[in-house]
């Protein structure tokens, strides 16, 4: 349980730059550190939402700032706060930091402000030897300056009673005021106090042992005074002329910075333009030219920006005339000017082709009318309107019916009734009906229909059976008493004959005669049968011997038992 609790604690650094957090719940703690580092606290309108401590960190003059937010403190003895409380008590009491206490002055966390500064005297001894801001927050529900005096008094009170040094700030986390200066300020006070405490230890005497302070001593006696260049003197007059005029407006200022640019103590590395001074024979021309130029750049921004306004290339036209410069240049087609082309006439013409075709038309849909015309008279025509309508049903019909996507029904039973409710297709009277319709004569065709197949049925009966079955005995009986002899094999072939007549006559299939499958006699048959047997354990042994399905087992040899020393004259294994 140790190691697990151990395990869930953040990661603290005693000896980093360390901001701590504390206060009653709800004051915005939380939030604050939310603002100022990259850690993502939960906040919700409840107490003790932060259960333990949170760690984020911050980045300030270069260097790397850890801040903590403890949970929420509640104003009672030592001995009634729980496990919660402790890990702030604990933090404050262990760590050397800056402790940022937050007052909720607008008491919108649940607890009053005589709480609140109850609670900070009741903790005060755990401040010392700290750097202490009392941080007065949600000033944007309650300002600072519009609370009670009383409640006013007892804040300040609290801080000048404070034994160890402590600051005052405001900041208000929904509008952000004043959380940067916060920030700055606990980071600041905890910078100079490190620095200070390293300044007093032991350590500080052996690093001033090697550090060596040079002042420089004056060589002569010589007045060295400051040497302002004439350009740069010059640029000062015509910025002091500018913020002098008061015709100027403040756009035509915003330019000539822009063109002047910043300063700059030195024209080496520059290159040389109209402002600089290359000639001390300048005169007030040239800087009159530079006062009053603007550049594409200054001009764009005057206008709107990019995007909105453009310099006008044509101002660099080479023309014969700088009168031709802003002409709008014509479309020239081999040598000429597409004006020339335009007929005055265009309009009166497009007119007349329009009616053209207007004619055109009208004399296509006379023609195409008198096409139209049939020598068939009205009934004729109502005929093949109705053939030609039949002829679409159908075709519909087709479609609708059209079993591609269905499944196929067997031929004995297709188009014939399914149940009681269900009309067949083709009945025994349609068929009649239709072929009589063709003159074919329906006599044998409805009594095969009537038949439904042939019958099956056993040719011999069970009396007839037996009867044979002692007939062919007798035979045998009598072919053997003509040989002298009767063997086991004879009467063998006879039981087999027996049985053969017996399956021969229920119907069953028997095998064709040698002669019907192309060989000479019965023992020619048993010859091939031997041989296509034997050449199939052949073929099954080399293609598929050794399968997955193959359980033959092999006679292997146990390694254990036939390795190692053995007695003489003997095998028998240790």
């Amino acid at each position: 349980q140790v190691r697990k609790h151990m395990s869930r604690l953040p990661a603290l650094d005693p000896q980093t730059r360390t901001l701590l957090l504390c206060g009653l719940p709800n004051v915005g703690k939380s939030s604050f550190m939310n603002k100022i580092t990259r850690a993502n606290v939960d906040v919700q309108p409840y107490a003790f939402t932060t259960k333990s401590l949170f760690v984020g960190h911050c980045d300030y003059r270069y260097l790397r700032w850890q801040v903590i937010d403890t949970p929420g403190i509640l104003d009672h003895s030592l001995e009634d706060r729980n496990t919660i409380e402790m890990q702030a008590i604990t933090a404050l009491a262990h760590l050397t930091c800056s402790v940022l206490y937050f007052v909720d002055i607008s008491e919108e966390c649940g607890y009053t402000l005589e709480s609140q500064v109850s609670l900070f005297q009741s903790i005060q001894p755990l401040f010392a030897n700290k750097e202490l801001i009392v941080v007065i927050n949600k000033i944007d529900a309650q300002p600072y300056e519009t609370l009670e005096p009383t409640k006013k008094k007892m804040i300040e009170d609290m801080v000048e009673k404070c034994s160890s040094k402590c600051t005052l700030l405001q900041m208000s986390n929904i509008s952000e005021e004043g959380v940067s200066k916060v920030k700055n300020t606990a980071c600041d006070l905890l910078l100079a106090s490190r620095v200070d405490a390293r300044v007093a230890g032991n350590k500080v005497n052996h690093v001033m042992n090697r550090l060596q302070v040079f002042q420089p001593t004056p060589r002569d006696n010589a007045v060295r005074e400051a040497f302002i260049p004439d350009s740069v003197q010059r640029r000062q007059e015509v910025e002091a002329a500018a913020r002098n005029d008061a015709d100027d407006d403040d756009d035509a200022i915003q330019n000539k910075k822009k063109r002047l640019g910043p300063k700059r103590t030195s024209n080496l590395g520059y290159a040389p333009t109209v402002s600089d001074d290359n000639d001390d024979n300048d005169n007030d021309d040239d800087d009159d030219m530079g006062a009053n130029f603007r550049s594409a750049r200054d001009l764009m921004w005057q206008n709107g920006g990019p995007g909105v306004w453009a310099p006008d290339y044509r101002e660099d036209y080479d023309l014969k005339e700088d009168e031709w410069k802003f002409d709008a240049i014509p479309e020239i087609v081999n040598g000429k000017n597409v004006s020339d082309y335009i007929d005055p006439d265009i309009d009166a013409r497009l007119e007349k082709l329009e009616r053209e075709e207007e004619q055109l038309a009208a004399e296509a849909a006379a023609a195409n009318m008198e096409h139209d015309e049939s020598d068939l008279d009205s009934e004729e025509e109502a005929a093949v309107t109705a053939i030609r309508e039949r002829k679409t049903i159908f075709k519909k019909e087709s479609h609708t019916n059209d079993s591609s996507n269905k499944p196929v029904r067997a031929r004995s039973i297709r188009h014939r009734p399914q149940d009681k409710h269900d009309e067949a297709v083709l009945t025994n009277d349609t068929i009649k009906n239709k072929m009589d319709n063709l003159g074919v004569d329906t006599t044998l065709m409805r009594g095969r229909l009537t038949e439904r197949g042939r019958k099956r049925s056993r040719s011999l009966s069970r009396s007839k059976l037996a009867q044979a079955d002692e007939d062919m005995q007798d035979a045998a009986a009598a072919e053997a008493e003509e040989g002298g002899t009767t063997t086991k094999a004879q009467k063998r072939q006879a039981r087999a004959k027996s049985r053969e007549a017996h399956s021969r006559a229920r119907s069953h299939s028997r095998t064709r005669e040698p002669s019907e499958m192309g060989l000479k006699d019965d023992k020619t048959l048993k010859r091939v049968e031997k041989l296509a047997k034997v050449e199939g354990q052949v073929q099954w042994s080399r293609g598929h011997a050794h399968g997955e399905g193959d359980h033959r087992k092999t006679v292997h040899l146990i390694k254990w038992m036939n390795t190692g020393k053995k007695r003489m004259g003997t095998h028998y294994c240790r």
